[in-house]
């Protein structure tokens, strides 16, 4: 089963078209890269594939394991196994980590389940030594006053305990300290598996280092214009991306 986005062409309602016709599939157990200059649609993906309002679809089609994404709504999506961590994560005042994670994973559980409180919060917190994170963070309001290294740490938590089938990272490594991008790259590593995919948004090499993709795309004005091995994070970070604006004209 895949994640699999056909002709997909996107735009901000009301504006002008971001997405150009995007083809691209991610089977199971692979971590595809998304590559790219500043404007080139990568974070519009994101968000048009968890249903953000802002933008409107206007070509194409997305399946997930068979399921047609675009006709969902956004907690549909996350029941069925979509996450996105954001470039920028949102605060939630007044809403600690520890409640919003639990309403998050009863919301998957059948009418009238409940979470074992004793086992949700050992897991929790042996999710949280992983990747660094006093356990004061559980009492705290979700993202309030926490740095950008803080906040990219608790997306990553949130993701390790919602288990997605296919995470998208939207510039996790954005704000992060040399220390900070290993911890958060090994929890990304420690949930590799064969059942479960990756869309990894970056800009630099130096996140692909640690979070190895198997495929590596690279995206210019809303289009794939590139596809390749780890070979070409290298040739990006010798050359730029002068090279697609370059074969463009």
């Amino acid at each position: 089963m895949s994640l699999i986005i056909r002709n997909l062409h996107a735009r901000v309602k009301d504006g002008a078209e971001i997405l150009n016709g995007i083809n691209l599939e991610i089977p199971k157990g692979e971590v595809h890269a998304i590559m790219g200059p500043n404007g080139s649609g990568k974070s519009t993906l994101s968000k048009v594939l968890c249903g953000h309002p802002a933008y409107e679809i206007t070509a194409g089609s997305v399946e997930m394991d068979g399921q047609d994404l675009l006709s969902m709504s956004v907690d549909e999506r996350s029941r069925a196994g979509l996450f996105l961590a954001f470039q920028y994560p949102v605060e939630v005042p007044g809403v600690s980590n520890a409640n919003f994670l639990r309403a998050a994973l009863e919301a998957r559980l059948p009418k009238g389940e409940e979470i074992n409180v004793v086992d949700f919060y050992k897991q929790l917190r042996g999710r949280m030594k992983e990747l660094g994170m006093d356990t004061k963070f559980t009492a705290r309001a979700v993202n309030e006053g926490f740095s950008g290294g803080e906040k990219k740490r608790n997306d990553v938590l949130q993701m390790m305990m919602l288990e997605p089938t296919y995470a998208i990272l939207d510039e996790t490594d954005s704000g992060l300290d040399v220390d900070a991008l290993r911890v958060v790259s090994d929890g990304v590593n420690a949930m590799r598996a064969p059942f479960r995919s990756f869309m990894v948004i970056t800009h630099y090499k130096r996140l692909l280092d640690y979070i190895r993709p198997d495929v590596v795309h690279v995206l210019y004005k809303g289009k794939i214009v590139r596809t390749g091995g780890f070979e070409l994070v290298d040739y990006i970070e010798a050359h730029g991306f002068d090279f697609v604006r370059n074969e463009e004209e």
